[in-house]
């Protein structure tokens, strides 16, 4: 593992791309630290004890770096960014004009990449309007809080620049995420949302060790072992479909012939299906803060909660719906079908058409199954260990773990390869 550190650093293109990464990730933990002006800091600090890991932002916290609690200048992250692609790859499937600028290569990439940053800015709009909203009309109890009016002296005027100063922030993580991938390594909005993430495992395991005591430490700790293996084994873990291409023949020259495989992975979906579930989710708790019915919003206060039994088994059922759900947007059987088809390749023994359409799909839905049971088992095991415990530090820990062990795996592909292209051994053997 050293030798390969120290190859890293023997490749002076590969050396400077991991220390740009690097600080373009110390730029953003600055930025996530930056209180935006107007706000009263002793109250966000009291706020931020209060409301850790509960609330109807503390998943989207998770993925600030703690900066959305704080009311940072990098308090809405890159989930104004991430929604937006979501959004943009799900309406890709039934507007007619994205489905043209998806089938067009890098000139229709480059345009639905330009929607995706101008989507990501209306929706940055939007979410600091409303942060705006609940910090100072004493709806901070959406936070897990009872911390009110957040902003001193309120005025149309500085609401309007609170908003800017967050939606500006945005956009410069954007900004930076691009300047990862274009010039550092992996891919940018996953190395900081790794940052983010990982930034909060030593305060999670603190709180875990201070509200539970040594034995549930202990035992979350090796059960984190249990599930880092697990979680890198099925990572790893894909289908090869074979696919052979006919030979052509122009003029005097040969092309095709060639075979190759489509890989499918067995997590094809990502930790996608884990921040639809999670947002579902939020849903019921924000409309017990909005509607007026006392049944409701004790059902709420009592069952939806993180630490509830009923809500990490209705978390599991979601995870593993959207699991399917998210995996035929990404990879549609007919249009991977069309594409085999157009350039002139085959799956042995599968006819060209509906035949390998279908093929297709009977294999996606084989290896969805133990794909989606693995990230709900992976997000909700932790889980039920805390609600036993009644443990409320560290209530997304599994999600935690799937993005930084994820993430680390891409990235370390990626640097792996470069260092093979360049005849040095890598890490993966």
């Amino acid at each position: 593992m050293l030798s390969s550190l120290r190859n890293i650093f023997k490749v002076p293109d590969l050396r400077n791309k991991v220390l740009f990464t690097l600080l373009i990730i110390a730029l953003y933990q600055i930025g996530t630290n930056v209180i935006v002006p107007y706000i009263d800091f002793a109250k966000v600090q009291l706020l931020e004890q209060q409301a850790k890991s509960a609330g109807i932002l503390g998943y989207l916290n998770l993925f600030s770096g703690g900066g959305l609690l704080r009311m940072a200048v990098f308090g809405l992250g890159i989930m104004p960014y991430i929604t937006s692609s979501i959004i943009i790859q799900l309406l890709t499937t039934v507007i007619p004009k994205l489905e043209e600028w998806r089938d067009q290569g890098a000139v229709g990439q480059k345009r639905i990449t330009q929607t995706t940053r101008y989507l990501t800015v209306v929706l940055a709009v939007l979410q600091a309007s409303g942060l705006v909203y609940v910090f100072h009309t004493g709806a901070s109890s959406l936070l897990g809080g009872s911390v009110n009016n957040l902003i001193n002296n309120f005025t149309i005027y500085k609401a309007a620049f609170i908003v800017l100063t967050l939606t500006a922030g945005t956009a410069f993580v954007m900004w930076l995420a691009e300047l990862i991938t274009q010039r550092g390594v992996g891919n940018g909005m996953s190395i900081l949302i790794f940052a983010n993430v990982v930034a909060g495992i030593p305060a999670g395991g603190a709180g875990v060790l201070s509200e539970g005591g040594k034995i549930e430490f202990t035992v979350l700790l090796v059960l984190t072992v249990a599930l880092l293996v697990w979680v890198v084994f099925m990572e790893q873990g894909q289908r090869r479909i074979p696919v052979t291409f006919a030979k052509r023949v122009v003029g005097r020259r040969t092309f095709g012939g060639a075979s190759t495989y489509i890989p499918l992975k067995v997590n094809q979906s990502g930790v996608i299906p884990i921040i639809f579930a999670s947002s579902l989710l939020y849903i019921p708790v924000l409309l017990s803060n909005l509607l007026p019915f006392a049944g409701f919003r004790t059902f709420v206060n009592a069952h939806i909660q993180p630490t509830s039994y009923l809500y990490v088994l209705v978390y599991g059922v979601l995870i593993f719906m959207f699991t399917f759900f998210y995996v035929y947007v990404a990879f549609d059987p007919h249009q991977q079908a069309d594409i085999i088809r157009k350039q002139g390749g085959y799956i042995p023994g599968i006819r060209p058409g509906p035949p390998t359409e279908r093929y297709l799909a009977r294999i996606l839905n084989r290896i969805t199954v133990p794909g989606g049971l693995y990230l709900a088992v992976v997000a909700v095991a932790p889980g039920l260990l805390m609600a036993a415990w009644h443990l409320n530090a560290y209530p997304y820990y599994g999600t935690t773990l799937l993005i930084a062990v994820g993430v680390t795996l891409e990235t370390m592909k990626q640097i792996d390869s470069q260092l093979m292209m360049r005849n040095y051994e890598g890490f993966l053997k």
